[in-house]
């Protein structure tokens, strides 16, 4: 997909566009397109309504496979733990909302598909003048691979993702996701059964590390 902002309504919006794929039989490249554009935007705009902070939809154009929606002001999380790393009560905190925010998911109803510290913005006005690591709320972002799967299995590959990502992108990665996995336990209805399906999923990740 392509991403880019533009003003909608007098507001900052990011539009996502999701392309022509020339391998694609053209029938069958618009019926893809035009699904996810609309399976994108319902998983968004659902998940907002069980509580989860995301992008208000301005417009959905199903002709031209984009939707437009909020743009929100803030650090990525991966750019916040970086830049506040030394400061363990901030990331610590940062930890708890992402957990949190992936538990309503998942109570909701739905998985995200993608869930990197690149996906969570930290919402914060530019002109805000508090302390450099606060931030209003812990914004979920990019549904592009969410969906509405609620076994068990699809739960536990969500926090898998999460855990492959903040091992390839974060130092002190293991202690990041002890502080997520544990509120995620505190937090989820049905967190002991995912958590224990995720030690299923891990196993199979190494089994394929070691065999290909």
């Amino acid at each position: 997909a392509r991403i880019y902002g533009i003003q909608m309504y007098g507001l900052a919006t990011v539009a996502k566009e999701r392309f022509c794929k020339d391998y694609r039989a053209a029938a069958l490249d618009c019926r893809l397109r035009k699904e996810r554009t609309v399976q994108e935007a319902r998983c968004i705009a659902r998940c907002r309504q069980n509580g989860v902070s995301t992008p208000a939809i301005y417009m959905v154009d199903t002709a031209r496979y984009v939707i437009y929606m909020e743009r929100i002001p803030g650090l990525t999380a991966k750019a916040y733990i970086e830049k506040f790393r030394k400061d363990v009560d901030a990331v610590t905190l940062l930890m708890r909302r992402i957990a949190t925010a992936i538990a309503k998911i998942h109570d909701a109803g739905f998985t995200h598909g993608d869930l990197t510290t690149s996906n969570f913005i930290c919402r914060r006005r530019e002109d805000d003048a508090r302390d450099a690591s606060y931030f209003e709320e812990l914004v979920v972002i990019d549904f592009g691979l969410g969906g509405t799967r609620s076994q068990l299995e699809d739960k536990a590959v969500d926090l898998y993702v999460l855990e492959r990502a903040l091992i390839s992108t974060h130092r002190d990665s293991q202690h990041l996701l002890s502080i997520a996995l544990q509120e995620y336990e505190r937090s989820s209805a049905n967190a002991k059964s995912v958590l224990h399906r995720l030690e299923a999923v891990r196993a199979r990740g190494r089994k394929r590390e070691c065999f290909g």
